[in-house]
């Protein structure tokens, strides 16, 4: 029963966020100004965001945040500015920052940046793609965003896409709705 009631909250998470916007299915969102809640769901860090890594069953080493939150980047973005805005931000979150990011780890510093949202605020990047959390992820060491809609990944160090295996517990391409 929980699978399934995982499923449907999935399925809905992604109705909402395939308006159909040029950005795409699965998270696309609005690229016009955010709501309110957009920044009210994004997690705002009391000071500077520290980014470090995690080895993940099925995906190897990822990036997380500061609370080991596995951190993703979502593939409509084709620049440092996110794509995700409105009710994709809610099942999104931007990661944000109130000052420079930090890199621990396997992060590496240099490719740590920032860009400015829609709503005003700051929002870490790293080697040029928006970090992103994910709503499904409740606990760390989770990939449940991994290979959502073929288009949100967890970041690797070298900043790229993770895209798990087969065997992950994300479900890779499967059916979408991450697993968990």
């Amino acid at each position: 029963m929980r699978w399934f009631l995982i499923a449907v909250a999935a399925t809905m998470a992604l109705a909402a966020c395939s308006n159909g916007s040029s950005a795409g299915a699965y998270g696309g969102g609005s690229t016009s100004a955010s709501t309110s809640s957009s920044s009210s769901s994004a997690p705002m860090a009391a000071g500077a965001a520290a980014i470090t890594t995690a080895d993940v069953d099925g995906v190897g080493t990822v990036l997380v945040d500061g609370n080991g939150m596995t951190l993703y980047l979502f593939e409509s973005d084709t620049g440092p500015t996110s794509t995700c805005a409105g009710s994709c931000a809610t099942t999104w979150p931007a990661l944000t920052t109130s000052g420079a990011p930090t890199a621990t780890g396997k992060a590496d510093a240099s490719m740590l940046g920032t860009s400015t949202r829609d709503d005003g605020t700051t929002q870490v990047t790293y080697n040029g793609h928006p970090l992103y959390l994910y709503s499904g992820d409740t606990a760390q060491g989770q990939v449940n965003g991994e290979g959502v809609g073929g288009v949100w990944f967890a970041v690797t160090s070298d900043g790229s896409a993770a895209q798990a295996t087969s065997s992950s517990k994300g479900g890779g391409y499967g059916n979408g709705y991450g697993g968990g």
